[in-house]
C-alpha cells in the first residue's frame, strides 16, 4: 500500500469498512425491533451502498483496475477478522448481533463506533485527497455520519440511559 496515492488508499479501506456497516444494517432490517433502527439501517445501507460503488467506478476510471481487496498484516478480509473489519480497533462482530437478545441496543453500541472510526477516516483522508470529487465525498460521509451517530446516541440516551459508546 505504500506506493499507491491517499486516493487508493482511502477507497482501499473504505469499501471493506462500509461493507461492514452495510452487513450490520442488513441484519438490523431483519432483527430491530424499533421501527427508528429499521428507518436508519435502510439509509446506511442505501447511502453506504451507492458510495461504494461511486468510489469503485473512480477508482477504476483513475487507476484503470478494479479495487484490490485490501489486507491488514496478511490477514485477508473475512479471514477471522469478524464481519470482514481487519481494521484495529474495529471489534464490531457480526456474530454477536445474530443472537444478542436485545438487537437494537447492541446495534447502536456497535454501529457508532464504527461509525466513529468512519468519520476519523473520511476526515483525516481530507488532507491528502488529490481528486476534489472524492473530498466532496468524504466531506459528506463526516456529515452523514457524524448526524447518523447523534441520532443513534440520542435514542440510547432516551431508550436505555448512558450514551451508547
Amino acid at each position: 500500500m505504500g506506493l499507491q496515492s491517499a486516493d487508493q488508499r482511502f477507497i482501499v479501506m473504505m469499501i471493506p469498512h462500509h461493507d461492514g456497516a452495510i452487513a450490520m444494517a442488513e441484519l438490523a432490517l431483519t432483527r430491530a425491533r424499533r421501527p427508528q433502527i429499521k428507518a436508519l439501517a435502510q439509509q446506511i445501507k442505501a447511502s453506504q451502498m451507492a458510495e461504494n460503488a461511486q468510489m469503485r467506478r473512480w477508482y477504476r476510471q483513475w487507476y484503470g483496475t478494479d479495487v484490490p481487496a485490501w489486507t491488514w498484516g496478511g490477514m485477508g478480509m473475512g479471514q477471522g477478522m469478524g464481519m470482514g473489519m481487519g481494521m484495529p480497533g474495529m471489534a464490531t462482530s457480526l456474530e454477536v448481533l445474530r443472537i444478542v437478545p436485545d438487537f437494537d441496543r447492541a446495534f447502536m453500541e456497535q454501529m457508532i463506533p464504527h461509525h466513529r472510526m468512519g468519520v476519523m477516516m473520511a476526515s483525516h483522508a481530507q488532507w491528502n485527497t488529490q481528486h476534489p470529487e472524492l473530498r466532496e465525498l468524504e466531506a459528506a460521509m463526516v456529515r452523514a455520519q457524524s448526524q447518523e451517530i447523534e441520532q443513534m446516541a440520542q435514542w440510547y440516551r432516551q431508550w436505555y440511559g448512558g450514551s451508547g459508546s
